[in-house]
């Protein structure tokens, strides 16, 4: 009778690792499905981020071609890591928008000069007003928008060099 009761614990551990193990082995989907996929981009304008570049609206979404959206930050470490596959995708024909949240004109400008600027357009949004109306909750991130305004994908976190031909996929399934 003594043994019994020291064999239940052990028993459930055992279930419990045995679970744990089954779970940690199985792949794991990496696909975030988001609830702004199929929704229009919210009605904005920004002001210009960058001297050099004019800012956005939603009217610039909306002239018939698709675009990404990339919500970045000079601050952000992976932003500056993903910056060689924005400028590949770019290369690749993808009009690219950016989006800078919560920063200064210098910064951005800094940023850009050292990592290069695949934007055609740069807005600023300082309060991160249009980062969470479209559901992004981090930098960077990515949106692929149809010419009508459309939110058709969302990539959440840095594009790596394995992504860039879905990226593109998904912005020819968009109507590019």
């Amino acid at each position: 009778m003594r043994g019994w009761r020291f064999f239940v614990p052990l028993g459930l551990f055992s279930l419990f690792v045995g679970i744990a193990g089954y779970q940690l082995t199985q792949p794991r989907e990496e696909f975030v499905e988001s609830a702004m996929i199929g929704q229009p981009m919210p009605q904005f304008a920004m002001r210009a981020a960058v001297p050099d570049r004019p800012g956005v609206s939603l009217a610039d979404l909306k002239d018939g071609k698709p675009k990404l959206v990339n919500i970045f930050a000079s601050w952000c470490v992976p932003c500056a890591a993903e910056a060689p596959q924005l400028a590949a995708l770019e290369a690749r024909g993808a009009t690219i928008v950016g989006i800078a949240i919560r920063d200064r004109p210098e910064d951005v400008a800094a940023f850009l000069q050292r990592y290069g600027n695949p934007y055609t357009r740069i807005g600023a949004d300082d309060v991160s007003e249009l980062q969470l109306a479209i559901g992004s909750s981090g930098v960077p991130e990515t949106f692929v928008v149809d010419g009508n305004g459309i939110i058709r994908f969302q990539h959440i976190g840095d594009i790596r060099e394995n992504q860039v031909d879905m990226i593109l996929e998904k912005l020819r399934e968009a109507g590019a």
